[in-house]
Protein backbone atom coordinates (compact mmCIF):
# COMPACT_ATOMS: atom_id res chain seq x y z
CA UNK A 1 0.00 0.00 0.00
CA UNK A 2 1.25 3.66 -0.96
CA UNK A 3 2.01 6.09 2.12
CA UNK A 4 3.90 8.90 1.92
CA UNK A 5 3.70 9.95 -1.52
CA UNK A 6 0.46 11.04 -1.51
CA UNK A 7 -1.66 13.89 0.77
CA UNK A 8 -4.61 12.95 2.45
CA UNK A 9 -6.94 15.25 3.88
CA UNK A 10 -6.38 14.07 7.55
CA UNK A 11 -2.51 15.26 6.98
CA UNK A 12 -3.84 18.88 5.65
CA UNK A 13 -6.50 19.99 7.50
CA UNK A 14 -6.64 22.90 4.99
CA UNK A 15 -7.74 20.92 2.09
CA UNK A 16 -11.33 20.48 1.02
CA UNK A 17 -10.65 17.74 -1.17
CA UNK A 18 -10.42 14.14 0.24
CA UNK A 19 -7.17 13.10 -1.86
CA UNK A 20 -6.84 9.35 -2.19
CA UNK A 21 -3.42 7.28 -3.49
CA UNK A 22 -4.18 6.01 -6.86
CA UNK A 23 -4.09 2.47 -6.31
CA UNK A 24 -6.48 3.42 -3.44
CA UNK A 25 -9.03 5.37 -6.24
CA UNK A 26 -8.64 2.27 -8.67
CA UNK A 27 -9.69 0.22 -5.94
CA UNK A 28 -12.64 2.23 -4.99
CA UNK A 29 -13.79 2.61 -8.99
CA UNK A 30 -13.72 -1.19 -9.27
CA UNK A 31 -15.95 -1.27 -6.49
CA UNK A 32 -18.23 1.85 -7.29
CA UNK A 33 -17.09 3.10 -10.78
CA UNK A 34 -16.88 6.52 -10.62
CA UNK A 35 -14.26 8.95 -13.02
CA UNK A 36 -10.99 9.45 -11.50
CA UNK A 37 -9.25 12.97 -11.57
CA UNK A 38 -5.97 12.97 -11.38
CA UNK A 39 -3.73 16.32 -10.12
CA UNK A 40 -0.02 15.10 -11.45
CA UNK A 41 2.41 17.82 -9.49
CA UNK A 42 5.84 17.60 -8.29
CA UNK A 43 7.03 19.25 -4.55
CA UNK A 44 8.64 22.00 -6.30
CA UNK A 45 5.87 23.01 -8.43
CA UNK A 46 5.02 26.60 -7.60
CA UNK A 47 1.99 26.55 -9.88
CA UNK A 48 1.46 23.53 -8.54
CA UNK A 49 1.24 25.14 -4.99
CA UNK A 50 -0.73 27.67 -6.14
CA UNK A 51 -3.67 25.40 -7.89
CA UNK A 52 -3.93 23.71 -4.17
CA UNK A 53 -3.99 27.21 -2.28
CA UNK A 54 -6.77 28.25 -5.19
CA UNK A 55 -8.85 26.21 -7.32
CA UNK A 56 -8.73 23.06 -4.93
CA UNK A 57 -9.37 25.27 -1.69
CA UNK A 58 -12.64 26.70 -3.50
CA UNK A 59 -15.76 25.74 -2.27
CA UNK A 60 -17.93 25.21 -5.31
CA UNK A 61 -14.71 23.08 -7.35
CA UNK A 62 -14.17 20.79 -3.94
CA UNK A 63 -17.71 19.84 -3.35
CA UNK A 64 -18.23 18.91 -7.50
CA UNK A 65 -15.23 17.21 -7.72
CA UNK A 66 -15.93 14.93 -4.15
CA UNK A 67 -19.19 14.19 -5.60
CA UNK A 68 -18.15 13.20 -9.22
CA UNK A 69 -14.78 11.93 -8.89
CA UNK A 70 -12.43 9.72 -7.47
CA UNK A 71 -9.46 12.64 -6.42
CA UNK A 72 -6.15 11.85 -6.60
CA UNK A 73 -3.21 13.38 -5.73
CA UNK A 74 0.15 12.08 -7.47
CA UNK A 75 3.74 12.69 -6.88
CA UNK A 76 4.91 12.29 -10.48
CA UNK A 77 8.55 11.81 -9.01
CA UNK A 78 7.24 9.46 -6.62
CA UNK A 79 9.78 6.67 -6.28
CA UNK A 80 7.11 3.93 -5.08
CA UNK A 81 6.67 0.97 -7.56
CA UNK A 82 2.64 1.29 -8.58
CA UNK A 83 0.52 -1.50 -9.94
CA UNK A 84 -2.14 -0.72 -12.88
CA UNK A 85 -3.82 -2.80 -15.24
CA UNK A 86 -0.96 -5.83 -15.06
CA UNK A 87 1.62 -3.17 -15.53
CA UNK A 88 4.09 -2.38 -12.72
CA UNK A 89 5.33 1.73 -13.06
CA UNK A 90 8.70 2.56 -11.19
CA UNK A 91 10.69 5.40 -10.82
CA UNK A 92 13.07 6.40 -13.89
CA UNK A 93 16.14 8.58 -12.47
CA UNK A 94 16.74 9.12 -16.41
CA UNK A 95 13.44 10.99 -16.68
CA UNK A 96 13.46 12.05 -13.05
CA UNK A 97 9.59 10.65 -12.99
CA UNK A 98 7.57 7.63 -12.03
CA UNK A 99 6.47 5.33 -15.38
CA UNK A 100 2.94 6.16 -14.46
CA UNK A 101 3.52 10.26 -15.05
CA UNK A 102 5.64 9.43 -18.07
CA UNK A 103 2.35 7.57 -19.33
CA UNK A 104 -0.34 9.11 -18.26
CA UNK A 105 1.15 12.76 -19.61
CA UNK A 106 2.58 10.74 -22.94
CA UNK A 107 5.99 11.77 -21.74
CA UNK A 108 5.22 15.17 -21.76
CA UNK A 109 6.15 16.50 -18.26
CA UNK A 110 4.76 19.48 -17.36
CA UNK A 111 2.89 20.41 -14.19
CA UNK A 112 0.55 20.96 -12.83
CA UNK A 113 -1.40 18.48 -15.13
CA UNK A 114 -4.82 17.25 -15.00
CA UNK A 115 -6.09 14.03 -16.22
CA UNK A 116 -9.20 12.54 -16.36
CA UNK A 117 -9.96 8.77 -16.62
CA UNK A 118 -13.21 7.50 -17.15
CA UNK A 119 -15.12 4.57 -14.78
CA UNK A 120 -13.29 1.85 -16.79
CA UNK A 121 -9.83 3.72 -16.71
CA UNK A 122 -9.64 4.48 -20.39
CA UNK A 123 -7.93 7.67 -20.53
CA UNK A 124 -10.13 10.97 -21.47
CA UNK A 125 -7.66 14.02 -21.57
CA UNK A 126 -4.78 15.71 -20.14
CA UNK A 127 -4.48 19.22 -19.73
CA UNK A 128 -1.52 20.46 -18.92
CA UNK A 129 -1.66 24.03 -16.94
CA UNK A 130 -2.35 26.40 -13.62
CA UNK A 131 -6.09 26.30 -13.86
CA UNK A 132 -8.31 28.79 -12.03
CA UNK A 133 -11.79 27.69 -11.03
CA UNK A 134 -13.65 29.25 -13.73
CA UNK A 135 -11.22 27.41 -15.81
CA UNK A 136 -11.56 24.05 -14.48
CA UNK A 137 -15.54 23.86 -13.70
CA UNK A 138 -16.43 23.74 -17.10
CA UNK A 139 -14.24 20.84 -17.10
CA UNK A 140 -15.27 19.15 -14.24
CA UNK A 141 -18.65 18.97 -15.76
CA UNK A 142 -18.13 18.14 -19.38
CA UNK A 143 -16.41 14.73 -17.93
CA UNK A 144 -18.47 14.33 -14.39
CA UNK A 145 -21.88 14.85 -16.34
CA UNK A 146 -20.66 12.90 -18.66
CA UNK A 147 -21.23 15.76 -21.85
CA UNK A 148 -18.08 14.67 -23.68
CA UNK A 149 -19.99 11.19 -25.02
CA UNK A 150 -22.37 13.43 -27.12
CA UNK A 151 -21.02 16.77 -27.46
CA UNK A 152 -17.50 18.30 -28.45
CA UNK A 153 -15.63 20.09 -26.09
CA UNK A 154 -15.48 22.97 -28.69
CA UNK A 155 -19.08 22.85 -28.90
CA UNK A 156 -19.51 22.60 -25.23
CA UNK A 157 -17.46 25.57 -24.67
CA UNK A 158 -19.60 28.01 -27.33
CA UNK A 159 -22.97 26.66 -25.40
CA UNK A 160 -21.43 27.64 -22.33
CA UNK A 161 -20.53 31.03 -23.17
Amino acid sequence: MLTGTFLSCQAQNHEKIKWMGFEEAVLAAEKNPKKIYIDVYTAWCGWCKRMDATTFSNDTVAAYMEKNFYCVKFDAETKDTLHFKNNIFVYKPEYKANELALSLLSGKMGYPSTVFIDEKFNLLTVVQSYLTPEQIMPMLKYFGENIYLNKTWEDYQKEAN
